[in-house]
This record gives C-alpha cells, structure tokens and sequence, in this order.
C-alpha cells in the first residue's frame, strides 16, 4: 500500500516539475520579448537643496516637461548649497567631488538651476563633460559678472520683471516718491540685486531708490517699520543674511511684509501670499516647465544651438488681502491679473443656505396657499366640470353629432343623447345596428354595406356619408367617421365613432350647384343682351348711316347738310358703343385708377338714365385692380337695380377710407324691397354682389325697407404699402 502510494506522489512531482520548467521558459521568452526603453541620464545642479520651497516648485516644473519623454530617464540630483556654505573654498570641494563623482558616469543632459550652477558648468564644461548639452534655468543672466555660454548651453533666461512691478506700484500709488528693494547677501541674492540695479536705472530721477541688502533680519525688520511715507518696498530673494543665517520663501516673505510700514512687492511667486501686494511674478513651476520641455527637445535629437533661449513664465499676480490692507484700487490692476484670496460678498459666502433657505419659505408659503385654496378650488373644478359636460353637450347639439360603440357579437349600440334628435327615433326605439341599417336610403345602403365589408385589420378605418330616412319619412344626410376593431383571427369585435348630421351642408352644395347653373344662365342671358343690342341698335343705326352715304350720289346739291347730319349719328352711335364697352369692361378703372373711373361712369350712368348721382370721395390711397373692380361691379348691380326699380332720381354714392379699409354706400329713397324674399328669388344681382365682395374678403350689408329706401354698405380691406400710390 505504502509501495502504491509513494509511487504516485514521486509521478505528481514529476508533473508539476514539468510545468514550472515550462512556465520558466515561456516567462524569460515573454521578458526578453518585451520592448525595452533607452536609458537616457540627466544631472540636475541645484542653487539649494530640496528644503527651499523654490527648488522643489522649479523641479515639479522640470518633471511635468519630461512627462511625454519616449525614454526611461535616470536624475541625478546634486545641490550648491550656496546659502549654507557660501566660503569659496568650500564650494570648490563641492565642485571638485561632483567631478569625481561623475567622472566615469556618462551623461546625457545636465540641468543647472540657479547662477552658481551655471558658471560651475561654465567653467569645467569642456575639460569635464564635453559634447553634453547644457540646459539652464533661473540663471539671472543679464547682471554683471555673468557667464559667457558656448554652443552647447540653451535654456530659459532671466524672467525677473522689476520694471513692470515697479510700475504698476507707481501706478497703484501715484504718489510714491521712494522705492525700496529688500534683499540678502547669498550669491544668489547679490546677482539679482544687481540685474534689478541696471534695469531700475530707468527709474532714475522720478523715484529715490535705496538698497536694504546688507542686514542681518533683525536690523532689516527694524528698517522696514520705520520707512519714510509714500514708500513702497520691492521684495527679492533672502537667502541669507550678514548673519550668517539662511532663510526660505516661506520664512523671509511672511517676516518682511509683516514688519514694513508699506507696501511690499515681489518678483517670484514663492513671495506671495504672506501678505506681499504681488506684481509681475516669475512662476518658478513655469520657468522649470518650460526648461524641462527644452530638455525633451534635446534628448529627442535637437542641438542646443538650434534651440532659441526663451524668457520665462511671468504673470500679474496679487493678494486680495493686501490690496485691502493698503486701500488699494483693484480697478486699477492689469485686466488678465491673477488675484488669490479674494473674500467673498456676504452673498458668495452665504448663498447656499440663502436660496435653499428662501425656496423652503417660498415652498412652505405655496403650501399653506394651496391649502388655504384646496376646498374652494375643488369646489370650482366640480363647477367646471359640470359646465364643461353642459358645454359638451351643448356643441354636440349645435354641431348635431353624437358619438357611438357597437358592439359586433350582440349587435347592441350604445350611443350618446343627441342620436335620437338627428336619427328622428324614439327614446325607447331598439338601438341595434341591424335597426339602424333599415334606416339607410335604399340607394345609399348597397354602398355602405361594400364599405363594411371591406374593414380589415390593416385598413380598420371607416369614413363615409349616406342618407337615412327617418319614420316620419325627412331625408337627413350622415357622415360617419368611425374606426372598427378586431381579434387575433381578424374577426369584427366592435365598432366606436362619431356621427355628424351633414344635411346642411348638402343642401348648402346642392345650392351652390344650382348657383353656378344661374351663373350660366345669367352668361347666355347677356350675351343674348348684347347680341340684341348690336342687332337690333348698332347694326340698324350703321344701315342707316350706309343709306344715307349712298344718297349722296343722287343729291349733291345737300351734301353739307346730309354730313353734318351724318356725322352727329356717327358720333351718338360711338358714343352708344362707348357706353355698352364701358358696361362689359371699364377701362378707366386701370387707367384713371378706382376713385376717377368710379367717378366717370357714374357721370355716364346718370346722363344716359337721366338721374342724379350725387358722388364723394375722401379715398387718398390707390386700392389693388382686383378691389377696384370688386367696388365697381357691385356699385353697378345697385345703380342698375335702382334706376329699374326705385323710382328715384337721385341716388347718394359715398366712397370713404377709414382704418386701413375702403367703405362705399349706396343709398335711395325709393320703394325699397324684403330682402329676404329677394334672396330667395331666382334672380343673381344681390347673390352676385355678395360673392364679388366675399372673394376679396370684405363684407356687405344690404338694408331696405318698403316705400322708405334702400342702403348698400360694403367694407374691403386696403392693402397697405409703404410707398403709398396716390389717387389722382
């Protein structure tokens, strides 16, 4: 058993043996397959160690520049430490050990941040590190004493603004008449004392610059409290002072500004926010930016000689609480300034608990509102809803329809009051659809039973209209709208629609029917005029002229008299047809335009009837052709109507132009008529006019009373332009 046993376990093992030996050898293929990147070494001199705030914003910059590097990049970090160990001696043995330290490691790219690193560079650059390209920051190139670089140095320059900081203090104090600059005695301190002294020279004569450099703090604090007024203070870097003793941003900043009597500017950002006003500020995060992204650019192949020197990242930046502090005018600030530390309003502060706090009042006060409100508002809307109903039930008898559902399988149709009003049916009469079939007008019910027959799930949809007949035998004309419903088989289940009695619309078609048949009527009746007039008149008087022209031959002797007679014939003769002309188709209308040509053929008119029309006019505005010969026509149709049936003889006709319409009245005082028995006549005159005036969107009004008068009254719209035409 134990034989069996250990024969298996020795098996086991020498599987899983097997596996680890070939995971082995798939593992270092997968490793020595995998893609891996060039090493590219970088050194990065340092003015002061990491403990200055300076130092590390400037590298933070450095790093974010070298971000997309294709590289693996190894740093080396070195440090001056001049604030500490400013002795000279001491700063050659530093510079000795790098050398030694770095003798046989091959670099790729060194980085000097701050003076001291870049004339150590410069002076052992060529014996020491031949050929590696040189990238700077923070170099106060520019101050005396400064480096000469050769080719392989590139990098970002001096980006210190004092000019521009000056110069927005003078122009936040206009009556600033001294400017004092505030520094220390480290190498790095005494170069940028001295840039700032050549750039401020500029200054000479309009301000009295002093130099508070060469201090210990607690002397330079003591200054700085009793400073002469209309002073400002310009704040540069103290790293260190005549005591010996080295200080950080963050500790000289919050010192000086809190001991001077004045405004205190600054240069570097590093300087801010310890209750310094601001300024033009060098961004040390932006100067290292832009250094690490002219380091990436020369480790992807670029000569530094080809890569311009750029200045470095300044921007107008200030403290809001010292902006108050000094009662300065924040107006007065460059517009892009960057300002920390603003204080909000007591609205900024405190809006999330005002408008919450506001909403719930405002929300508690439509609460108790429509609390207040909710029984009668209940009571309103049952109102409503009652009139509503009323209001419903009132449209369906006014619009006489009614709404139904039949129900297929018991053939039972429930349908709304207003059914048996318009069906003419009893109340108790049976509601089913085979009774209301029976109802349909023999020669209508072939063609509804076709439409029935044709519902179907995809064309469920009924819309048709048919008569019925009703007991006491009225015709009434259905319009039915209705849409049926089926089962999964496609069997009929029910039917729901609305029923419309139409009978008032079929009359109103069947009238306009026998309309256009007394417009046809009335078309062959003057054409039977006219032919009569040219026959029977014209044609007659132009037989006679040829007689008379004829006679001539025979009787010379009268040929003076027989013209002169001739030409008078002539002359009533084309005057006749002037006239019938006129009465087909006013000329004038287009020529004189509406107010003349009205004016013209009412002149005619009552010369030819031998009556009196007496016409006004106060129209200004040229109305379009279609309005004229509207107003023409229907002023015609009543002259006409009265010189035959009035009696008068005279007649008043008013054309007027009030609110952007035309307005003409026609009035007599003649027998007068019913008019609603003239209507309904045969005749086409009044149906004529109400047309003409209907198509051009106006209205008429005819009012007459027998044996007193008659009065026409018709309203046309004017069309307005802005160029209006003036009637002659």
């Amino acid at each position: 058993m134990f034989g069996q046993t250990g024969g298996k376990t020795l098996r086991t093992l020498h599987f899983w043996f097997l596996v680890a030996v070939l995971a082995a050898i798939a593992l270092s293929h997968s490793v020595e397959a995998a893609p891996t990147k060039e090493v590219r070494r970088i050194l990065i001199l340092n003015e002061v160690n990491s403990t200055y705030p300076g130092i590390r914003i400037i590298n933070e910059g450095i790093q974010a520049g070298l971000n997309d590097s294709t590289y693996h990049l190894d740093f080396y970090s070195e440090y001056m430490d001049t604030s500490l160990f400013p002795d000279p001696a001491v700063q050659q043995e530093l510079h000795d050990f790098y050398l030694r330290k770095y003798r046989n490691r091959k670099l790729d790219l060194i980085i000097t941040v701050g003076p001291s690193p870049l004339k150590f560079m410069e002076e052992v650059h060529k014996r020491a590190f031949p050929g590696v390209p040189i990238v700077f920051c923070l170099p106060t190139l520019g101050s005396p004493g400064a480096p000469t670089l050769d080719p392989d140095f590139t990098g970002v320059g001096n980006d210190m603004a004092p000019i521009e900081t000056v110069g927005i203090a003078l122009r936040l104090l206009p009556g600033t008449k001294n400017v004092v600059v505030v520094g220390g005695v480290s190498p790095i301190d005494r170069e940028q004392v001295a840039n700032i002294k050549e750039e401020l020279k500029s200054y000479e004569g309009r301000v009295e610059i002093s130099y508070l450099t060469d201090f210990a703090i607690p002397d330079l604090l003591e200054r700085l409290r009793h400073l002469p007024s209309n002073t400002v203070v310009l704040l540069t870097s103290v790293g260190r002072d005549t005591a010996g003793t080295s200080f950080k941003s963050n500790e000289s900043g919050p010192m000086v500004a809190g001991a001077a009597n004045a405004p205190v500017f600054s240069l570097f950002d590093v300087y801010l926010n310890h209750g310094e006003v601001g300024g033009d500020l060098s961004s040390l995060r932006g100067q290292g930016k832009l250094a690490g992204d002219i380091a990436l650019r020369v480790l992807r192949g670029e000569k530094p000689q080809d890569i311009a020197k750029v200045k470095g990242a300044n921007t107008y930046m200030f403290d809001w609480r010292a902006i108050k502090r000094w009662g300065l005018l924040e107006r007065e600030i460059p517009p892009s300034s960057i300002v920390i530390n603003r204080q909000p309003t007591a609205w900024e502060a405190y809006k999330n608990y005002i408008i919450p706090g506001v909403a719930v009042m405002f929300a508690e006060a439509l609460l108790i509102f429509a609390l207040l409100w909710q029984r009668k508002r209940r009571k309103e809307s049952e109102l409503h809803l009652r009139e509503s109903e009323e209001r419903l039930r009132l449209a369906a008898q006014i619009g006489r329809m009614f709404a139904y559902s039949w129900d297929a399988a018991t053939d039972v149709i429930e349908r709304s009051g207003e059914s048996q009003e318009i069906l003419g049916v009893p109340k108790e009469a049976a509601a089913t659809g085979a009774a209301v079939l029976a109802m349909v007008h023999p020669s209508d019910k072939q063609r509804l039973e076709l439409a029935l027959t044709e519902l179907s799930l995809d064309n469920p949809m009924l819309h048709i209209t048919y008569r019925i007949l009703s007991p006491d035998g009225a015709v009434t004309w259905l319009e039915r709208n209705s849409r049926a419903y089926f089962d999964s088989n496609g069997k009929l289940k029910r039917m729901v629609g609305m029923v419309v009695d139409v009978t008032e619309r079929q009359r109103g078609k069947e009238a306009l029917a026998d309309m256009a048949r007394k417009l046809i009527e009335a078309q062959e009746q003057e054409r039977t005029r006219i032919g009569r007039e040219l026959h029977d008149d014209v044609n007659q008087r132009l037989a006679m002229l040829a007689m008379g022209l004829d006679q001539l031959k025979n009787n010379p002797s009268e040929v003076e008299n027989r013209v002169r007679k001739l030409l008078d014939e002539t002359n009533d003769l084309s005057n006749d047809v002037e006239a019938l002309s006129h009465e087909l188709h006013s000329s004038k209308l287009e020529y004189l335009g509406v107010v003349a040509g009205i004016r013209s053929w009412c002149r005619e008119f009552a010369e030819g009837q031998n009556i009196e029309i007496d016409f006004r006019s106060d129209v200004v505005t040229l109305p379009p052709l279609e309005t004229g010969i509207c107003l023409f026509r229907v002023l015609q149709e009543a002259l006409h109507n009265i010189a035959k049936h009035s009696g008068v003889k005279r007649v008043d006709v008013r054309l007027t132009e009030h609110a952007n319409q035309i307005h003409l009245r026609v009035s007599d005082s003649g027998k007068g008529f019913d008019v609603e028995t003239t209507m309904q006549a045969n005749g086409l005159g009044l149906i004529s006019m109400r047309e003409r005036v209907r198509l051009v969107n106006g209205t008429i009004a005819i009012e007459s009373t027998p044996m007193v008068g008659t009065t026409i009254d018709v309203r046309v719209p004017l069309e307005s332009k802005q160029d209006s035409q003036r009637a002659s």
